[in-house]
Formats: structure tokens, C-alpha cells, sequence
């Protein structure tokens, strides 16, 4: 039905998530309509994305340097720190300015059916980072899901073992609060519903 070169296109705009056969026939149309100054500009900026966006050394949030403006930003709370699931949570907590403090994302949930496990999410990364940066307050922001609260338990059992053997001050956990509705990405949640979250947190340890 089309040439090889739409169908190529549609077939890689179909590997985007949410976007179906329409969706993706009717985004391959609209790149026909570009000029060659914004095909070329669409392309670079793949490429650029693809070559330049790296894990933060410090946190494992995307950036283009080791480590990002976030964490060298000497402004911010250096003894509070929010773990996330994704950098999408990260830039979601920072449009609504109500936090200062900093980050630490993890690479997914523990997920016993899709053979995910503690190992593979970079706990042992989190740990290192709160005994080596005397962290005070671990905030948990993690959507309430099966993994997510699988992976909430995971961690503040770890914290508790942690805060039984340290030498350090005990480190406080917290999660913000369960305004938000069960089973929803946090993509998705309104931003005043994620505000009153944060700000409602309550300690579990």
C-alpha cells in the first residue's frame, strides 16, 4: 500500500509507546509535509538525544554531563533526597517548585514477573549515596502500584537494616502521601493532586 520509505517511517513511529497504526500513518504524512530544514533539524535532534543524554553520576537522572544541574546545584537541600522510578518523575516534582532538596532514580521497579529484581534496579548505588552523602530524610515518590509498593517495602527494609548497623545519625523515611489513586502512572496525576502528596508525606520509620 505505500512506498517503502512511508512504511519504514511508520514502522519506526510505531515503536514509540502509545502510538498505534493511525497514529503513526498520520505522523509519517506529516513529515512529507516538512521542509528539508525541519526534517533536518527532526533528525539531528534524534540523533542528538540518541548520542549526547547519559545518567547522572550522582543519581542516575538524564543529562548531557557526569553529573547533572541538579546535583551541582549547591543551593538545594543536600540532605533530603526523593527516589523516583524514572527522570519523567524527577522533572514532573521540579515544575511544581515545592521541593528543594535532591534525587535519586531508579532503573525500574521490582517486578517478579518480568524477572526484575532488587539487583537490577540500582539499589546498591541509593544505599552508597545516602551513607557517603549523610543523608537525613529518604522521601519515597513512587507510584502505589504492586511493583511500586513492592519495591517502597524493599527499600525501607533496607533503610531499616541500615539504620541498625550505621554509625551515622538514623536516616527518617517518608512517602508521599496516598492521594494519589491506586494503579495510575505518575504522568498522568494533576499537578495540585501531586503537590498535596508531597507536602503530606508521612514518616514510616
Amino acid at each position: 500500500m505505500y512506498p517503502e520509505s512511508i512504511l519504514n517511517l511508520i514502522e519506526s513511529f510505531k515503536k514509540l509507546p502509545g502510538i498505534g497504526e493511525k497514529s503513526a500513518e498520520r505522523l509519517a504524512f506529516s513529515i512529507i509535509d516538512f521542509d528539508d530544514d525541519d526534517v533536518e533539524m527532526f533528525s539531528k535532534s534524534l540523533l542528538s538525544v540518541k548520542n549526547n543524554i547519559k545518567n547522572c553520576t550522582k543519581c542516575n537522572h538524564i543529562t548531557e554531563n557526569e553529573i547533572c544541574d541538579l546535583c551541582a546545584d549547591n543551593t538545594r537541600d543536600k540532605k533530603t533526597l526523593c527516589v523516583v522510578e524514572d527522570s519523567k518523575s524527577v522533572i514532573m516534582f521540579e515544575k511544581l517548585s515545592v521541593y528543594n532538596g535532591l534525587y535519586f532514580v531508579l532503573d525500574g521497579l521490582i517486578s517478579p514477573l518480568d524477572k526484575i529484581g532488587p539487583d537490577d534496579i540500582n539499589l546498591d548505588k541509593l544505599l552508597e549515596k545516602i551513607k557517603n552523602e549523610n543523608i537525613g530524610e529518604v522521601i519515597l515518590a513512587i507510584k502505589p502500584t504492586i511493583e511500586g509498593e513492592t519495591t517502597s517495602l524493599y527499600i525501607l527494609k533496607l533503610l531499616e537494616e541500615y539504620n541498625s548497623t550505621s554509625q551515622n545519625e538514623n536516616v527518617a523515611v517518608s512517602r508521599i502521601a496516598h492521594g494519589i489513586p491506586l494503579g495510575v502512572d505518575m504522568e498522568y496525576i494533576d499537578s495540585l493532586t501531586l503537590e498535596l502528596a508531597l507536602q503530606d508525606r508521612k514518616k514510616i520509620s
